[in-house]
């Protein structure tokens, strides 16, 4: 009797958790020292990217209006699948910036 109770004690706990986890996760910033960062020379202002290293960056161009990024244009933040459960800033750059259609 006693572990029945527990049980149902810990199911509405659980579930929640479980609801809100991938909403807690899927918030994460990527932070410019991550390694896939560092390696694709993203920065969350795109004013600040390296353009003597990174010669293909052209001013205007950040995440917001980048074919990857999975956010709304005017979204400050929003998920990149290159940076797989976190999200990038809108205003961010990286190396990987492509056109979109």
């Amino acid at each position: 009797m006693q572990t029945r109770r527990k049980f149902i004690q810990i199911v509405p706990v659980a579930g929640a958790a479980l609801l809100i986890g991938p909403v807690a996760r899927a918030q994460a910033q990527v932070g410019e020292k991550d390694p896939q960062a560092v390696a694709l020379g993203y920065v969350s202002d795109a004013t600040k990217a390296d353009k003597a290293k990174y010669k293909n960056y052209a001013a205007g161009q950040t995440c917001a209006n980048c074919a990857l990024y999975q956010g709304k244009a005017t979204d400050a933040a929003g998920p990149c699948p290159l940076f797989a459960g976190k999200v990038v800033a809108g205003k961010g750059w990286c190396s990987a910036w492509a056109k979109k259609a």
